[in-house]
């Protein structure tokens, strides 16, 4: 019996007119969603390409000096900044993962974004000048437009696949709040954890103890969208309980369905759970986290299981809110009006 993979699939198709290959490529999407809820996927356009100079040019950031990331860290980690969610995030000796970077929203792509002083959800991002990082911003900026590009794309195939109207998640996503995030796991210091904690962080793989870089979790949204740098660590957890290998192949993004999206389709798309695991040496990677408005309804799709219907924010609030980095800030959101449901076309899905 041949091994479990994660599959790898062309979505080249999806960028053309209507035709028998992109509805090859929709039924292949549907079966990564609806099995392994992982896949990697090539044949992208350059506006969503991450090959190694791209990479290079993002993971610049890592290159500021101390002073200068410490101005861009959120609240939790310095009181006198105003940001809550998006900023830096500072490496954190002794906990359970061992990383540093910073979540990037819509204002940096967005010159007329408008912030709500209401909803932190929708504050600025504190970003690098151009003198400290020349040409950093607009190289951002044109990955973070290529990715909206890219998940807009695949959620057309997704409704395609569900049987819907292919412009279902157009409108909940336009004015949406994605966020860019750039993460760097460097090697932990030998020793600097204590022996309890130690033994928690280590698993054993394919015969070898690894340590943990980046706990096993399931994305909480939609669709993420992941560059890897070409150093293994990314794995998902396959559905007779082993770890699958995520490889970093170049040319590719990785992609997983977040626990939102598995809701919504009314558990007919698979959000899976995945981890890294330390490879001996630093890594870096870049997700990307489609997300639709603040104000955008989540309401059973047809075919769907019945739930009581709620604004994406208010889901995104409630699960940050659960993180240690944002305990003791819940009372700066408070819960939305919700709007009323449109009810969505609906049509046979795509067999897979």
């Amino acid at each position: 019996m041949a091994e479990p993979s994660i599959p790898t699939i062309d979505v080249g198709p999806l960028f053309g007119r209507p035709g028998a290959a992109r509805t090859r490529t929709d039924r292949a999407i549907m079966a990564a969603a609806i099995g392994s809820g992982f896949m990697t996927i090539t044949g992208l356009p350059p506006s969503c390409a991450a090959g190694k100079a791209r990479r290079a040019e993002l993971l610049r950031i890592f290159t500021l000096r101390e002073q200068s990331k410490r101005r861009l860290l959120r609240r939790k980690f310095d009181a006198a900044r105003a940001n809550v969610y998006r900023g830096w995030f500072p490496l954190q000796a002794g906990g359970p993962t061992y990383k540093e970077g910073i979540d990037i929203g819509p204002d940096l792509a967005d010159a007329g974004w408008q912030p709500d002083p209401a909803d932190p959800l929708t504050e600025a991002t504190p970003l690098p000048s151009e003198a400290e990082l020349p040409g950093w911003r607009q190289a951002a900026a044109d990955y973070y437009h290529g990715m909206e590009q890219l998940g807009a794309t695949l959620m057309r195939a997704i409704a395609r696949g569900l049987g819907l109207a292919e412009t279902t998640f157009d409108a909940p996503f336009r004015g949406g709040i994605s966020t860019l995030r750039l993460i760097r796991y460097p090697v932990r210091p030998p020793g600097a954890l204590g022996a309890e904690a130690r033994a928690a962080a280590t698993i054993e793989h394919q015969g070898r103890k690894r340590e943990i870089a980046g706990g096993a979790h399931v994305d909480s949204g939609f669709v993420t969208l992941l560059a890897q740098d070409g150093v293994e660590g990314l794995q998902a957890l396959g559905a007779d309980g082993r770890w699958l290998d995520v490889p970093p192949l170049e040319g590719t993004l990785a992609v997983n369905f977040g626990g939102l999206l598995e809701r919504w389709s009314g558990g007919r798309i698979k959000a899976t759970e995945h981890r890294v695991v330390a490879a001996g040496r630093e890594r870096c990677s870049i997700p990307f986290f489609y997300e639709p408005r603040v104000d955008a309804l989540i309401a059973p799709l047809p075919g769907g299981a019945a739930f009581a219907p709620f604004t994406y924010g208010d889901h995104l609030w409630a699960a940050m809110s659960r993180f240690v980095e944002f305990q003791g800030l819940e009372h700066l959101r408070m819960p939305r009006p919700v709007p009323a449901a449109t009810p969505e076309p609906h049509t046979d899905p795509i067999p897979t």
